[in-house]
Formats: C-alpha cells, structure tokens, sequence
C-alpha cells in the first residue's frame, strides 16, 4: 500500500479549506436561495445563546448546542449574522482537519486518503445540504456536520491503523468525534455507537476503546460543569417531546421507502453487495460491522430532510481501504477485488450528483449577484449580510382552497379529502398557506403591530409553525418558547399576546395550536386588533 506522505496530505486538506471556506467569505455575507424558515430558526436560536440563553433549559430544541454555538461565538463578537454563519463553518472544518488528517495518515492508502479528505471536507464546507438543486442553503447543516464526524469516527474504529500504531490518538479521535455527534444531532449516536464498538471489541483495540470512552467522558464532564446536569436532563426531555410528537414524525420518505423505493433501492443493494463481497474476501469482522452500519445508514437518511443517502461515500471509501489482493476470488470463481472495485464506483457514483453539488456550492455562492437579493432581517443593522432571493424575500404567494362557499367546487369538498379546518373562538379560518415571502410577511406584521402600539415589550405566540416575529422589530422573544415547533404551547405562559395568521405556514400546526389554547381555556384572551392578515388576541389574566 502507498501510503500518503503527511505534509503533503495535510497540505491538500488545507487546500481545501482555504478554496472553498475562503470563496464562501469572500462574498462579504450569506446570499441563499430558499429555506427562509429554516434560517430563521437557526438566527432564533443563535440570538437566544447570545442574550445568555442555554438550549433545551431555556429554550426547546431537539438539535445539540454544537450546531448553534460556534455561529453565537463570532456573533457575541460584533460580526453579522451571515458573515457569523459562514466564519463558523469554517472554524469548525479547521477543528475537524486534525483528526481527518490522523485518520487518513495512519490507515488509507495514498488515492484513499485523499479522497477521503475530500469527501469530509466537502460536507464540512459546503453551503448546500446535498441533493441535486443548486440553490444555496445552510439549512441542516448539521446533517452535514455529523456526518463528517460519524465517517471520520467509523474509518477510525473500523480499519486498524497500519502505521503508526497509536491507540491514545484513535481513542481520543473517536471519543471526540462520538461527543461532536451527541453535542450536534444525538441520532447519528444512537444509529452507530454499537457498531463503533463492537468494530474496537472485535479488532480486539480494546486500549482504543478505554481511551475513548475516557474522552467522551472527559468532554461530558467539561459540559456538566460549564452548564450543568439540568442541561443534559432538559436535552432528553426535548428529544422525548419530538419523539412523542405528531407534528413532524419524519421530514420526508417513510423508512421503507429510504430503503426500497426507486430512487433509494439501487443503493441499498449496493450497500448488501459490498457487505458480502467483504465477507467473501476473508474479511469477516470488517463485514459483520458494515452490515451492522447499513441500519444505521437508513435510519439516519430516514430523519434527515431529503432523505440523501451521504452514507454512500463512507461506503465506497470502505470498501475501496479493504481491497484484498488481485488473486482472491469467491467459490464462483468472481475476482474479489474487481467486485469491490466495482460495487465502491457504483457507490459513488450513485451520490455523485449531490456531492459535487455540495463540492462546488461555495463558488457558485462567490458568483451570486448582490443585487438580486434582499435582507431576511430588514432592520436588522449588521445582521442585514444575511439575505436571500429578493423575490423570495418580497414577494408573498400562498396556497389557498378555491373550493369555497359560492366558488362552484363545493361539491368537490368533501372527496378533496382536506385537513381539518381551523376553528377557535368560534371562528372558521379558511385554507391558506404562506409559501414564499416569509421576511415581507413577518416585517409588515411586526410593523402593524409597531404603529398600532401594541409591540414594545410584549411577547406573542403564534398559532404556526414560526414565532419569528421578535427578530423584526421592538416585540420580546418568548420566554421558554420554541423556535420550530414540536408540539404542545412552549412559552404562551410567558406570552401577552395570541396572534393567529390568516394564512399561517402550516395550517396542520394553526389547526393543533388552536386546539391546544382552547384546551387550556379562552376565558382570559380577548381579542384586540384584526387586520387582513391576522387576529390578535391579548391575555388579560
């Protein structure tokens, strides 16, 4: 085996930092292309860490600190919001380069290792969270990163170090990578700790093991003493809260379809071949473990928007670092290493489109033009480096039912088999849902709010998937509130006010909400103001 010279090899990791963080800075601020919502959410989340706040103690999220955390550093520092996210990313690509680089160092041939480097590098940097559609994105951007960490943690544990042999480094190197994932996204944990494991107990590095279960151990007792045990036990109980809750039982395909349907099935039988092919080869345990990942590498693309199968590059590296030698072949007489060379380039040949997307996202962020695009904050002062599509940002489209009373498709109403419609206080809302325009909509509301007296200093819950609504002007952020909502009435205790959208984001969540307050009793809401686009009901008790 070649194996990588390590100045070079950490020259070419360097490389790739400095080409795409640095096209991604160079723009002077964040110019994405859709996800609006989801970007809010990440800047709820980033100002609430700001004013001191702690996630899942003083706010509900199911998503770890570390996703949200290095964005609040450079924030706390006086830079933009946008320039904050994209100096962020690249800090924590620099974090990760160390440990990528001893990885691919110490066990990967010289092509490997370099494409290695490439693969995690490219998902620590990019600004598209996979897929094929070449609008800039941040959001999920912590699948990314937990991805990054869960390949550098499996190559690790799974292949043995050819030289140099040092246990301690592994151990620390899985141990920190294992704690990156509680600290991002706990699902990338429970989907591949088992394997991790059982790979060190069955290499018999049982050293590697101890050291990093020292590490993982180390590192939670820093956090413990920095935020406390409160902050682990709130943790769980948001997960419980999103794991218990109908709102948003799975962001997309249904798990038999990750793992069957067209569009996921060549891939799986990719994923079964190279388990046997690496079983067939004389390498059992490496081929035991592989196919104890495979579940894993459903479950995981099952939980994450898009359902992107990113676990395929892993595979095509793996079976790419076990190649046995030419002349080992199985009991039908199939030539072993042509078979993995084979089922590896069809591996990635298969997420080609959605990492060359991810690979190349930066540059086409650098060529963007500025001029097309409008703030997502509008008085936001320094935060205004966050934009998005003017058309986007400004212009507002909904979906509505036309299949109303006097419309002449009444009949069609009842075998259109609709949601169930929104009702509260007495009052039927019609169907309609906010599609684009997401920053007009939420500044004209704050405005209105604003002129009519009604903003400074309250806070309001709204009935809908968002309560973005402090980001935009002089109202306050709620109190224990939620930004993307799970369920349940997250911060109405601390609320003044009730606002009800006529045409919400999500009318399923308008409709659970709704229901909720009315639950919990109407008697001390009375309504305020009505305008074309929403009611407000104040609590007067």
């Amino acid at each position: 085996m070649t194996r990588p010279n390590p100045v070079t090899f950490f020259a070419f990791l360097l490389a790739i930092l400095v080409a795409m963080g640095g096209a991604a800075l160079m723009k002077g601020g964040f110019f994405i292309g859709r996800h609006e919502g989801d970007t809010l959410h990440l800047v709820q989340i980033v100002f609430r860490m700001v004013a001191g706040e702690v996630p899942h103690v003083d706010f509900m999220t199911p998503i770890g600190a570390l996703a949200f955390w290095p964005i609040a550093f450079f924030v706390e520092r006086g830079m933009g919001i946008g320039m904050a996210i994209l100096s962020a990313q690249v800090a924590f690509a620099a974090f990760m380069l160390p440990a990528l680089w001893w990885v691919g160092y110490s066990r990967l041939s010289r092509g490997v290792a370099l494409l290695f480097g490439l693969i995690v590098m490219g998902l620590l940097l990019a600004l598209v969270y996979g897929e094929a559609q070449r609008s800039i994105s941040f959001s999920m951007h912590y699948n990314r990163w937990a991805w990054a960490a869960t390949f550098i943690a499996v190559v690790a544990a799974l292949l043995p170090p050819v030289h140099p042999n040092r246990p301690a480094i592994d151990g620390v190197v899985i141990g920190t990578m294992m704690a990156v994932l509680v600290m991002i996204k706990v699902t990338y944990f429970a989907a591949f700790a088992l394997p991790i494991i059982l790979a060190l107990v069955l290499g018999k590095r049982l050293s590697t093991l101890l050291f990093a279960v020292l590490t993982g151990g180390a590192i939670a007792v820093a956090i413990t003493l920095f935020v406390g045990v409160d902050y682990w036990l709130a943790y769980i109980g948001d997960l419980q809260t999103v794991a218990n809750s109908d709102v948003r039982p799975q962001p997309g395909e249904p798990l038999s379809a990750v793992m069957g349907a067209p569009a996921y099935i060549a891939g799986s039988l990719v994923a079964i071949a190279g388990v046997i092919f690496v079983r067939q080869s004389g390498r059992a345990n490496e081929g035991l473990i592989l196919l104890l990942l495979v579940p894993g590498f459903f479950y995981v693309t099952f939980q994450n928007f898009g359902n992107d199968p990113q676990w395929l590059l892993l595979l095509g590296v793996v079976l790419l670092a076990l190649l046995p030698t030419p002349d080992v072949t199985n009991s039908m007489g199939l030539n072993l290493r042509t078979a993995q060379l084979v089922t590896a380039a069809m591996a990635l040949a298969l997420i080609a489109p959605s990492f060359a997307n991810m690979l190349y996202s930066p540059f086409r962020h650098l060529r963007v033009d500025e001029t097309t695009y409008a703030p997502i904050l509008p008085r936001g002062g320094i935060h205004t480096d966050l934009q998005t599509a003017d058309l986007r940002a400004l212009r507002v489209d909904g979906r509505v039912a036309l299949d109303g009373e006097g419309s002449g498709l009444e009949q069609f109403r009842e075998a259109a088999r609709r949601d169930e419609q929104a009702q509260f206080m007495g009052e039927v809302f019609p169907y309609c849902t906010t599609e684009l325009g997401l920053p007009a909509m939420f500044d004209a509301v704050t405005r209105d709010l604003e002129e009519a007296g009604l903003a400074e200093g309250k806070r309001l819950l709204a009935a809908d998937l968002f309560s973005s609504y402090w980001l935009y002007g002089s109202l306050e952020r709620l109190e224990g509130g939620a930004p993307w909502y799970y369920g349940g009435l997250p911060g109405f205790e601390s609320a003044d006010y009730l606002l009800v959208p006529f045409c919400p984001v999500s009318h399923d969540l308008q409709v659970m909400i709704l229901k909720a307050v009315t639950e919990r009793g109407t008697d001390d809401l009375r309504e305020i103001r009505r305008t074309p686009l929403y009611i407000l009901f104040e609590k007067t008790g």
